[in-house]
This record gives structure tokens, sequence and C-alpha cells, in this order.
């Protein structure tokens, strides 16, 4: 036996950590932003349908463009997109990983801003892209002026956007968007190297009335990307299904990078049966931004300093120790999401009977001196 210090691992990839949350037997799961509902029964139905129609076939590879799943992801996305603007793979961590093995690399970069979505920095190392972190104000916000003066400092090959950010679950303003991608053209234009601009919306569909979408921006600025996920509005983070949109040529970079057949026949008719029942897979949306808004309101009462949220979580502070706290729910059966930001922790909005769990169990662990 050997040890993974005893190996010749890229210099990259030295005192990394793999990425991983706690899965840990209890009663209450709150630590993964996951739709906690389950997947209803006509829509499950529908999956074992639809993959029993394709099992006789696996012998075979599956469909290499996925045109039918991506027609019907485009026809969910609407704002004029065709399925020539729609690429999909394994989970939105595949398409992210694509994207920088399409446009990252040896002696590129990508900027993101801290603290943002942990698994940046390690898709960036596992591709050998240098990662430059361009930071946020003290109350973790991202303003359109600071974004645009990090991408015209650091002139990255690629900028990813967390919209809802995570573990904050804050949207941008449109303004944050469009100053970073003008900032980049700029670089460009003055014989620098333009940029991918990346707007990560895995959480979109929580967001809160009003907020506007990325999408809403990808006419005529061929450098930007929208990602979305089918793990967390459409509850199925066990079928590992992201997807992006963009111009037509986003699409044919990332065909030189997949891997053959990278989405299997299963995979494609679990998206396909899902988007053919998008009204009753979405119906619980509406309950979990009701237990967020229900959340965030009772935490205000205990004096805690939740943030707005346009997710399906609730990052919130003034802990003297979160971690303590996060022991404390533990205790009691509920298990959180501690980031490692000092004095915070994030808790998915669950069910009713979850979110009455966290709030009672935080209430004891407040009372017991936990703070």
């Amino acid at each position: 036996m050997t040890d993974l210090s005893s190996l010749p691992l890229r210099e990259g990839l030295r005192g990394q950590s793999p990425y991983g949350a706690p899965q840990l037997d209890v009663p209450f799961m709150l630590n993964t932003n996951e739709n906690t509902h389950p997947v209803p029964p006509e829509v499950a139905e529908a999956v074992v349908a639809r993959v029993a129609q394709v099992a006789g076939g696996l012998n075979r590879y599956p469909d290499r463009e996925f045109t039918r799943l991506r027609e019907s992801l485009a026809g969910y996305l609407g704002h004029g997109l065709t399925a020539a603007h729609v690429w999909a793979a394994n989970g939105s961590n595949e398409v992210l990983q694509q994207i920088l093995q399409a446009f990252g690399g040896p002696r590129r970069s990508v900027l993101s801003f801290l603290p943002s979505y942990s698994m940046y920095p390690l898709l960036a190392a596992g591709t050998d892209t240098a990662f430059v972190d361009g930071g946020r104000a003290a109350d973790h916000t991202l303003s359109a002026e600071h974004a645009a003066a990090m991408v015209r400092e650091h002139r990255p090959n690629l900028v990813f956007l967390a919209s809802p950010n995570n573990p904050t679950g804050t949207a941008l303003g449109l303004d944050v968007i469009e100053a970073v991608y003008t900032a980049q053209a700029r670089n460009e234009a003055e014989g620098g190297p333009g940029a991918m601009v990346v707007v990560d919306e895995a959480y979109a569909e929580f967001a809160l009335d009003g907020t506007p979408s990325a999408l809403t921006l990808l006419e005529g600025r061929e450098r930007l990307i929208v990602t979305r996920t089918m793990s967390k509005a459409f509850a199925l983070a066990g079928a590992r299904l992201g997807y992006l949109a963009a111009d037509p040529a986003v699409a044919d970079a990332l065909r030189l990078v997949r891997l053959p057949y990278h989405l299997s026949s299963v995979t494609q008719a679990t998206a396909i049966a899902a988007l053919e029942h998008v009204e009753t897979l979405l119906e619980t949306v509406a309950d979990i931004k009701a237990q967020r808004d229900r959340i965030v309101a009772r935490l205000r009462e205990l004096g805690l300093d939740p943030a707005v949220s346009d997710s399906n979580f609730v990052f919130f502070g003034h802990l003297e120790d979160a971690h303590a706290v996060w022991e404390a729910l533990l205790e009691r059966g509920v298990l959180v999401r501690d980031v490692g930001i000092p004095h915070h922790l994030r808790v998915t909005a669950g069910t009713e009977e979850e979110t009455t769990a966290f709030l009672t169990a935080l209430e004891e662990a407040l009372a017991a001196g936990a703070r």
C-alpha cells in the first residue's frame, strides 16, 4: 500500500482536498441544498416508462448529440433559444469542467469572487487553470464597479459569476454581469485576452419575484454563458444533468473536449421525461420559497443575521461560534453546512416539517448557550 504523497501528482494538485459535504445518517439533512421533496409519483412513473423504452437498446451507444434533450431544454428556457444554443453534461459541474477544458488550461486563468461556490478553485486546479480570487465586500456583496475593476486588473481568460451566489444565496444585478462583460471586451480591444463570462444560475428557479436572469443578456454576447442544473428545482440531484445556454459556437467548442457519448441513454431518457412534466416537478418550488422566507423571518427574530436569499437555502451570521452551533444542531438530528466562514452557517430550506425541526433545534441550541 502507498499513500497520496508518494504518487507523482501534478504540482497544482498537491495539498488539495477533494470536494465533499458530510453525509451522515441523521433525521434532517439540510446541508447540500438538495430539493428535499421526493420526485412526484407520476414523474417517477414517467421516468421508469421512458427508461424502459431505451433499455433494450443499451447495447448501442447513446445519441452523441442528445438532440431531443437539447430541444426540450431550449423549450423550457425560452428566450428564443434553440437546440443549437444548448449543451448538457453530467451535472453542471461537468459543464463547468468542459468550459475550463476548452477555454482554460496552462498559462490561462479564471477569475471569481470568493466566498462563492467551493468547486470553482477545484475545477480550476483539475484543468491546470490559475484561479484568481477577486474578493467581495465585507458583507459578501459584489458591485459592478469592483467586479469590472478586477477583470481589468487581472485580465483573465474566464470569469465565473454565481447568481444566486453559493453560499450567500443572493443574486447578482444584471449591471454586474454587463460590467464584467464590457470590461473583458475592453481588455480584448486593447490587445489582451478577452474572457468567457460564465453565469452559474444553479438556483435560478428559486429567485425572488422580479429577479432577472442572465438569459436576458445572451443576445449579441458570444462570450456569455449561462449554466443551469436539474439537480435543485427539478429534484433530480441523483440523475446528474446540468446544461448551459450560449452562442452556438460555445457548444462547438465543448464538442472538442467532451468524452465520447458522455450522456448515457438512461440520463437522456430521465431528463426528457422530467421536462415533459415541468409543471408538476416545479410545484414544490413555491413551497420551498415559503419555507426559506419563514427561516429568514424567524432568524431575524432570534437576533441572527440572515442574508437576502434568491435560492433554496439561507446563509446566516451573527454567531459567536458557528461550529459549536453546528454541533449543537447535529446533536438534535439536524445537519446544516459549516461553510468555513467565521460566524456563519448555511441551511437548506426543505419541507415544512424539516424547517420546523431546524428552527426548533436552533432555538434549543441558542437557549442552551450555543451561539
